[in-house]
């Protein structure tokens, strides 16, 4: 983007919920189209309960061929479980609900079997084998968050898998700055990431809905955020690059 003319998102003040440890990736992009951008932290990652053992354990389990997938759901569920195998080989396969989930298994040296067209449980639901399958099984490892949808691993019972469910971490509240409270809550849009940053969010300003206008990364985080009183815009395809373009479509409806 040419240095002397304004990006399509000039005059936008937006914000960005995200993890306290995760990169800045959504933010930075809208930065380099224009928008002002205020970083609010509204979730934290931790440990699991026992730092952690019963993923560790489970992931013994996997390595000596106990499942024939281990699904991960999220981006920091995938960076624990390749933290985890630490180098070894899981005799199975891996399937991941998108490919920012996949990305920390491949970059580790896993390969990612299946990664759904649509980034969402519904979508990995649709396209995993049945047992019996050529590429079916028996057992399935779904690590997750502590608290999560059960969907997914409702789903896969009832297509007949065994499920073991591990919580590879947990979503906490963070400490948020009373100086950035101010600015998001005078920001023209508010973009969620999932559904857990639409409740954090309202967690810190109960009864409030301010701004009103959202960008949602996909279905469910859209469907909590309408429920919250917000005016929804959706990205399509559901990833960093989708929420993008539709924080600039929607730039591009306002008046100005």
């Amino acid at each position: 983007m040419s240095a002397d003319r304004p990006g399509p998102l000039a005059g936008c003040n937006v914000v960005v919920t995200r993890a306290t440890d995760q990169a800045g990736s959504l933010a930075d992009a809208l930065r380099e189209r224009g928008a002002e951008v205020v970083e609010l932290p509204v979730i934290a990652i931790a440990e699991s309960t026992a730092g952690g053992a019963a993923l560790t354990e489970a992931l013994d389990r996997a390595v000596a061929g106990r499942y024939d997938w281990i699904v991960v759901t999220s981006p920091n569920g995938a960076r624990r479980v390749a933290g985890g195998l630490a180098g070894r080989a899981f005799p199975g396969r891996i399937a991941a609900v998108g490919p920012k989930t996949a990305a920390p298994l491949v970059a580790a040296g896993h390969a990612v079997d299946l990664v759904p067209a649509s980034a969402v449980a519904e979508g990995l639901l649709a396209e995993f084998p049945v047992p019996g399958d050529p590429a079916g099984g028996g057992r399935v490892l779904v690590a997750r968050a502590e608290t999560a949808r059960a969907l997914l691993p409702d789903g896969l019972r009832a297509a007949g898998w065994e499920v073991e469910v591990v919580v590879a971490y947990r979503n906490v509240a963070p400490d948020v700055d009373p100086g950035v409270l101010a600015a998001a809550a005078r920001a023209d849009l508010v973009t969620f990431t999932s559904e857990s940053t639409v409740h954090r969010y309202h967690d810190l300003f109960p009864g409030v809905v301010s701004p009103v206008e959202a960008a949602c990364i996909g279905p469910i985080s859209a469907a909590a955020a309408r429920h919250a009183g917000h005016e929804v815009v959706q990205a399509d395809p559901h990833s960093v690059e989708g929420l993008v373009a539709a924080v600039e479509a929607w730039a591009a409806t306002r008046a100005y």
